[in-house]
């Protein structure tokens, strides 16, 4: 049996849609479901407060409700669901270890920026060490095709098998954009170009002959890569990017591509560690 699928869940509104991404998902794949909520228990030291046996009622309803509402959504889910006595990071950064992918909802693109993604998805997006999705509260379902955004300067292996796979199992086309091209290289842009299809034409070589079936098209703009690949994705069902290995940060910086994606890509987006 292979490993589940786990969706973070909190009591925000932005946990169901992410809930039911990661259901559709978990069925395409035949893989479990298994949402985590991460309940931060007093210490035994600490004194009882009078609320916190309501709290943890509410946290089990909530999850309790949730797995009803996917059973009766999703015909043939298998689900579960448990609270987890932990913080929040360290608990989703251990469930997501042993996972195929984590899924956690991402609050409206009207939310101001700063406030739109919250420390708990910055550390596990930069620290994860299996693919991360961010589903936002207003995404709807678009198409099967996936974009997935190319660097031609770094480890692309881990994130092309994600994006190819992605696209075979939704039956849809995907679409190779790399940000950039002939940027840089001032009386020499078609030459910087040229070099670029060149290069990212032999990146997706070998994923086009391991799915023959994938129509992909490729895509070369001079714009800045976080500008470049928002332009692309509009129209796709998802997102894919690839995040290079961070070190431990207080503060975690995620990169300016991956923060312009979360913050307003038009589909849930998938960062996948590589290298």
């Amino acid at each position: 049996m292979g490993a589940p699928i786990v969706v973070g869940v909190d009591g925000f509104a932005e946990s169901p849609p992410a809930a039911h991404w990661a259901a559709r998902e978990a069925l395409l794949r035949d893989l479990r479901l298994r949402l985590i909520h991460a309940w931060n228990p007093p210490s035994p030291q600490a004194p009882t407060l009078p609320h916190e046996d309501d709290l943890r009622y509410w946290a089990q309803r909530l999850l309790t409700d949730l797995v009803g509402e996917l059973r009766d959504t999703h015909p043939g889910l298998r689900v579960s669901a448990e609270l987890v006595p932990r913080e929040t990071v360290p608990a989703l950064l251990d469930a997501a270890r042993d996972a195929e992918m984590l899924v956690l909802g991402s609050r409206g693109r009207g939310t101001p920026g700063g406030y739109l993604l919250g420390s708990t998805g910055r550390h596990v997006l930069a620290h994860g060490e299996r693919p991360v999705i961010m589903v936002h509260a207003d995404d709807r379902p678009l198409t099967a095709d996936v974009t997935v955004g190319v660097c031609l300067r770094g480890t692309n292996e881990e994130t092309l098998r994600f994006a190819f796979d992605a696209a075979a199992r939704r039956g849809g086309a995907l679409r190779a954009v790399h940000a950039g091209a002939g940027a840089g290289v001032p009386g020499n842009e078609e030459s910087g170009e040229a070099r670029a299809g060149d290069a990212l034409d032999a990146a997706l070589r070998p994923w086009r002959e391991k799915y023959p079936g994938v129509p992909v098209a490729e895509a070369l703009t001079a714009e800045r890569p976080a500008l470049g690949v928002m332009h692309t994705a509009p129209g796709s069902g998802l997102l894919v990017l690839g995040r290079e290995e961070t070190e431990p940060d207080p503060v975690p910086c995620l990169g300016s591509v991956i923060h312009a994606a979360v913050h307003h890509a038009p589909c849930p987006v998938a960062v996948v560690p590589c290298g």
